[in-house]
């Protein structure tokens, strides 16, 4: 077992990993996955007016056992199942070495994991919930996004500096494209026509261009960039600056920052809201999720996870939640996007990375593991 969190690849050099500052501290145990705890009281309701605990809401605002959210377990090896309706662990699966990203295809049949560790991506049958498939990839795969028809996915390797493409009906790689240096996350366009990829070691987002697999551009960002968001209309990509504490609004068109948004130490994970008008970010160093008007390129809201340590990490968004790992307290957060208010706090498995959501309707995933996903009944390094 690993001794230490978010194992990304860093611009330590070409293919080396590393544990980047300001976040090396060592793993504290937490609660196990199978417990399924639902701590209400203890999780603080956040948003910038306050208050106290809510009650627990379905994130899709009806029940069903096919609605669900996935959460790989880094340090365990696992991925928990939550049922949406209820807050509950209802399973926990063994699924490869190093889970990090996760996304599920539109048809919610199939979850998809990138597991670091093994430089392979394992496929996972979500009625059995058992791997049916392990695919190798390059060296240290992190972030996965599907294509909105879920017949592609794309594979950040860091420590290869390539992205891998992956034929879902046949679970083989077609296509490796080059790209920048320790790239960490992956987001595809609502029209599925652009790949963006964070590159956290050359400072920049490679664009990708779908028919062809072949790098058309690149994007300016702030240092580190570990995180990427398309907006709905694919005119603007959100890009999160690990150390510079930003986040860069780019414009597709002109392929030039139009605005750069302070956020705070850590920054991490960023996902638009399923309709774009909002982008929400982790960020680690004060364990909280900002919420940024896409509009106003302001931040409209503050929502406190926990105290420092509890690292908010990744993001996956629905129209009726907001769902966050927190790797350094083993939880994940749901929080009600109308108030602000975390609604719940329910302990999972040992440093909980990647997220993604299956439900009906649609939302978007976050982080490495994330994109854009169409749920169906479900749906996003």
């Amino acid at each position: 077992m690993r001794s230490a969190r978010h194992t990304r690849a860093h611009p330590v050099g070409v293919g080396r990993t590393y544990i980047g500052p300001p976040y090396t501290r060592m793993l504290r145990p937490v609660l196990g996955a199978g417990t399924a705890l639902l701590l209400m009281s203890c999780s603080p309701a956040a948003g910038t007016s306050g208050g106290g605990p809510a009650a627990a809401v379905s994130a899709t605002g009806q029940p069903g056992a096919g609605h669900h959210v996935y959460v790989t377990n880094q340090l365990d090896n696992t991925v928990s199942v939550i049922d949406v309706s209820t807050h509950k662990v209802v399973a926990t699966v063994p699924a490869g070495t190093g889970p990090e990203g996760i996304a599920v295809t539109p048809d919610g049949k199939r979850a998809y994991i990138a597991g670091s560790e093994s430089a392979t991506v394992s496929a996972l049958d979500t009625r059995t919930r058992k791997i049916v498939a392990t695919v190798p990839v390059g060296k240290k795969p992190t972030g996965v996004a599907l294509s909105p028809d879920g017949s592609t996915l794309y594979v950040t390797n860091g420590g290869s500096n390539n992205v891998s493409v992956l034929d879902t009906r046949t679970n083989r790689v077609t296509a490796t494209v080059p790209v920048g240096v320790s790239p960490v996350a992956v987001a595809v366009s609502h029209d599925g026509g652009t790949a963006y990829v964070a590159n956290s070691g050359s400072a920049d987002v490679s664009r990708i261009d779908t028919r062809t697999h072949r790098v058309v551009g690149t994007l300016p960002a702030g240092r580190s960039p570990v995180s990427v968001a398309v907006t709905p209309d694919g005119e603007s990509v959100y890009v999160a600056n690990e150390t510079t504490a930003r986040v860069s609004v780019i414009s597709t068109r002109t392929g030039k920052v139009t605005a750069t948004v302070p956020v705070g130490e850590g920054v991490f994970g960023v996902t638009l809201a399923p309709d774009g008008k909002k982008a929400y970010v982790a960020v680690l160093g004060p364990g909280n999720v900002k919420v940024i008007d896409t509009g106003s390129h302001r931040v409209a809201g503050t929502v406190n996870v926990g105290p420092p340590g509890t690292d908010p990490f990744n993001i996956a968004v629905t129209s009726h939640a907001v769902y966050v790992t927190d790797q350094g307290a083993g939880t994940l957060t749901v929080i009600d996007p109308q108030t602000l208010k975390v609604t719940a706090t329910l302990a999972l498995g040992n440093s909980p990375y990647g997220v993604a959501v299956a439900s009906s309707g649609s939302a978007t995933g976050a982080g490495p593991e994330g994109g854009p996903v169409s749920l169906t009944r479900r749906g996003g390094r």
